[in-house]
Parts: structure tokens; sequence; C-alpha cells
């Protein structure tokens, strides 16, 4: 039956290389099956700027995605919170489309919306801060004009940072905001939603204005891969495919 695949979080690195090896196996094994594969952010650990993609391991990732799309599976991206840098010469590299944040579609005849989720975390304040500064247009253009290698360095920087800080937040801190889901949900007229960030694999049913929803929660690909497989008859969970 005609499918399509959606996954994030795979945080891939060349440091790690047993992701690195599950990833592959499924863009070569299962991707292919699918008419559309949709990765909604974090596909890579860290994203200095698109001047990386000469990088030995940027460019095996690349030539892998490419090789999919080549094949006729459509390919579509979209920024996470640590690869937010990601722009069109990473996109043509791979043959994918850049998504927007969030992005709607018909999805079978069901209206379908796509983010990578860190948005909805409004309790984290101190973490929706530091997004919005990120976003700026003029601290992008700041920052990607330094020499790569010192952009690399800053990069792992903020990440030490980040992962100190999150050892000190509560889990609860850290997830989606019942609020912030409920608010995009009527904003756009209340579809089915997938997202990632919180490696929180699950599906949540819920009632927003009396209206029955969906909530798809991404997990992460640290220890096995999984993708939610959507059809005419609905979603579903595929993990079987990528065994650790």
């Amino acid at each position: 039956m005609t499918h399509t695949l959606f996954i994030s979080d795979l945080h891939l690195g060349a440091n790690k290389p047993h992701i690195t090896q599950l990833f592959t196996r499924f863009v070569q094994h299962i991707a292919p099956k699918a008419e559309a594969l949709y990765i909604l952010g974090d596909l890579f650990e860290s994203w200095a700027g698109d001047d990386d993609l000469d990088d030995p391991f940027h460019q095996r990732i690349t030539r892998l995605l490419r090789a999919l799309a080549d094949s006729g599976t459509r390919l579509y991206i979209m920024h996470g919170n640590r690869d937010f840098l990601m722009a069109e010469k990473l996109a043509g590299a791979c043959r994918a489309s850049l998504l927007g944040d969030p992005a709607l579609l018909d999805l079978y005849g069901t209206p379908t919306l796509l983010t990578h989720g860190d948005t909805l975390c409004t309790g984290d304040t101190d973490y929706q801060s530091y997004r919005s500064q990120v976003h700026e247009p003029a601290w992008q253009q700041q920052f990607l004009a330094q020499p790569l290698a010192q952009r690399k360095s800053l990069i792992e920087q903020l990440r030490s940072h980040s992962e100190n800080e999150k050892r000190q937040k509560s889990g609860e801190l850290m997830d989606v905001s019942d609020a912030a889901v409920a608010d995009l949900l009527r904003e756009y007229g209340y579809p089915r939603l997938i997202h990632g960030h919180t490696h929180r694999l699950m599906r949540h049913r819920l009632a927003v204005d009396n209206r029955d929803c969906e909530r798809w929660v991404l997990g992460d690909w640290l220890e096995t891969g999984n993708a939610l497989r959507c059809d005419a008859t609905g979603c579903d969970w595929l993990t079987s495919s990528c065994p650790a």
C-alpha cells in the first residue's frame, strides 16, 4: 500500500557508528518502499553551516539520501534544534526539500501538521529565549561569517552547556506544554499532529475544544531506529526494521 514515513532525532555524527549503521540500513532497505520520507529535525547532532558539506561523514550521509531520492522516494527535511543552520546547499546535495516549521499537509485525506516540537516546550523559558536568539537572521548571518573551525568550537561549547543545563531540569519542564499543543491544533483546524524533539515515542489521544485529536511523538535513534508509517488507513509505528 502507498505510504509515507516520518523520522526525527537521529543526531547523526561520525562518533556514533551504530546509529549511522541503523540509518543506512533504514534508508537502503525500508525507505525506498515509501513514496516519501519526512525527517522532522535533528538529522545531525550539529550543523555549523552548509560550507561543511565537504566533511567526509557529511558526504556519506548526503550521498545516501541522494540515492534514496534518485530511486523515487520524495525526501523532505525540517530543521531541528541541533541543525537549524541547514540550508539550500545541503538540501540540494540530498535532492531534498526543506520544510518550514510547522508544515501542514494533506496526508491521504487527513490534514496532518508537522513540527520539530521544540516550540511546544514553552515551560522551558531559558531554551525558548535561546531559540528566539539563534533563529534571528542577523544572529545567523553574524555566526556564519566566522571561520568554520571557530563555529564548530562554539557549537561544541553550546552543546556542552546545554547538556549540563538539561541535567538540572525536570522531564516535565522539557516536555511539550498541553496548552501550546492545544493552541497549535486550534490554529490549524485540529489536524493530526506529528513531531519529535522530546524523544518520547508515543501516540496521544486528546480532546481540544470537544474535538478528538491525535498527537504522534517520534522517538530518537540512540539505541534502535523507529519510524512512523502512515497510509490511507492511518498511522502505526515501524520499529522492527532497525534492530540493535
